[in-house]
This record gives structure tokens, sequence and C-alpha cells, in this order.
């Protein structure tokens, strides 16, 4: 995915591999036995969607009349053609790539808030990360460095840049490399990148490698900054909106539930990822308000014009609940 003004469309050729929680085998919604409806959910196997499968298991889905089957995804970015499509009835992706899909009209809106930065720095879900004895100290350094994210042209590489900007660097000299986030560690143990924007688990791993963070790239972006979104298709908003009513005060119910018990949120992730034990302590857990935060997710619209990643700019009434 080189160009993301046509990388919505390329995404829908990756393969979405299903991990199941629930039940129903159907694309499209229905009535279950038990007179729930079912419903299909694309998801990405990390940190940031345990508050959904916390809800599934504290019956939060079924109390609101709901029967989930969630499914995981490569990313975001290829849940959202999964969505248009009517494969899920509602997904979660990063804001960034609801936004690019938004400006090239691609049928689909946010329905509830998915995670956010804890906006504190050095103590976020994410950052840029050097070896321990990297001459890089701070993210103006990184000007002219290999700079590892997991997808080209989007939120990684657009916050990352504006790190650098604030910090006084050149934000058009960093050279960025695509790299899955898992891969991440250890290329950047080899030399084989000189910096990587990574997320937990991965930024533990780093910092348990001796790594430092020279940028906390989603707090130089916004306070508070929305990192993503559950959404739905614009067909089912309007065909069902009681359906997405019901999914939206669920996950609302489920985010809160989140915040308020960390301790099950890391018990939770065991049963969906394959982070070590000693990972899950020593992660930084985001946050999960129950409501998206508005203006970070104008400030990453701004950011994406100014990089290119926009035809034309997003349509926040549109895309945002």
């Amino acid at each position: 995915m080189r160009r993301l003004s046509a990388g919505v469309a390329a995404v829908a050729l990756l393969t979405l591999t299903a991990t199941a929680c629930g039940s129903s085998d159907s694309g499209s919604s229905g009535k279950s036995s038990d007179g729930t409806t079912a419903v299909k959910v694309g998801v990405i196997p990390i940190v940031d969607v345990a508050p959904i499968y916390l809800g599934e298991k504290q019956g939060f889905y079924k109390k609101h009349g709901l029967d989930l089957t969630l499914e995981s995804g490569q990313g975001g970015a290829a849940i959202v053609p999964g969505v248009a499509s009517g494969q899920f009835q509602f997904g979660f992706s990063n804001t960034t790539s609801l936004l690019i899909a938004q400006s090239q009209n691609v049928p689909v809106r946010a329905v509830a808030n998915g995670v956010t930065s804890t906006g504190k720095e050095n103590a976020d879900v994410g950052g840029v990360v050097v070896k321990g004895d990297s001459p890089i100290k701070s993210a103006k350094d990184l000007a002219g460095k290999k700079v590892a994210v997991n997808t080209l042209k989007n939120i990684g590489d657009t916050s990352v840049r504006e790190s650098v900007r604030k910090d006084g660097g050149d934000p058009e000299k960093v050279q960025f490399v695509e790299l899955a986030f898992d891969q991440m560690p250890a290329a950047l143990q080899a030399g084989q990148v000189d910096a990587a924007w990574v997320v937990e688990p991965s930024l533990a791993v780093v910092k348990g490698q001796g790594g430092r963070v020279v940028a906390s790239n989603f707090v130089d972006v916004s306070p508070d900054l929305t990192i993503a979104l559950y959404f739905t298709s614009d067909k089912l908003a309007q065909q069902d909106p009681e359906l997405v009513k019901k999914f939206a005060d669920a996950t609302r119910e489920s985010l809160a539930y989140a915040n308020n018990h960390p301790d099950e949120v890391r018990e939770i992730l065991s049963t969906y990822t394959k982070i070590p034990q000693k990972t899950l302590d020593a992660m930084t857990l985001p946050s999960w308000p129950e409501e998206p935060n508005r203006a970070s997710i104008e400030r990453l619209g701004e950011l994406g014009q100014k990089d290119g990643l926009f035809e034309k700019a997003p349509d926040l009434d549109k895309l945002l609940p």
C-alpha cells in the first residue's frame, strides 16, 4: 500500500482470518435461536479492541439483543472494504483509514469510539523508539533516518512527521519503511532501521530490550487523540438504525467497563493474542472514553491533507456519530 489514494481499494485483497467469538457464519445479520440478532464485527488482534471482548464476556451485547462473531483482520484498512461490502456489519479501524475512506466516498460511517491515546508524553500506548545506544535523542534527529511504520501513508507516518515538525526537524527528510509491528523490535536490534513507530505490545518489548522512546507521536498530534473507531456501512445505518444503536450502546458500556477494570483487560488479552504474560504486565494500556474526541480527529484530517493522503477533505459530519 504505497499510496493510500488507492489504498482502501487495494487492501480489499488482504485475507481476513477468522477467530470466532460467539456464533453465526453468515455475512448478514439475522435472528439467532435465542432471539438475539447475529452480527459480525471485523477487529484486529491487538490491545485496542479488548473492550469488545470484555463486553461480550460480560454479556453487554447479549443484553442489547446482539450475538457477536468477532473476526480478526490484518488491519483497520483491510476491514473497511469488508464493512462497505456487507461482509461485516461493524468494524474497527484507525481514524486515518476512515478519513481516507470518507474522502473517497466509501460508504461507511463511525458509530462508536474505539480507543484513545493516554495523552501522556513518554507514557503512551505508542511511540517512536530507538536502541539504547542510538545517537538519536529527539524527534528532530529522525530527519534523514530510516523509520519503520506498519503502513505507509497512514496514521503512523503522518503523526511521526508532526513530532519531527514540532521538534524543529524537517519532516520531509524522514525515510519511512513499511514493517509489521511484531517485526519492528528485531529490525531495530539488527540495525535494519534507525527507529520505529511501535504500539503495545511491541513498545513494551522494545523497552525490555533497553530501547528508548524519543517521541510520543500521538500526543504530538493532539491531547487525547482518538486513534480508532468502530464503524458500519451507510446502507446498514439507513436500513436498520435500531441495530446500529444497540451496537453503539453496548460498545459504550464495554468501553467504560474496560477503563474501570484494567486487570480484566490484561486477562482478556491472553484469550485472543499471544502476548507473553511478562509483556502483558509491563504494557501501558490505552484510554477508552465512551465518546470520540472530534477536535483530535479534525487535527488528523488537517495533517492528512498536509501529507497528501486525501484528494479532497473528508466530511467529518458524514463520518462521525
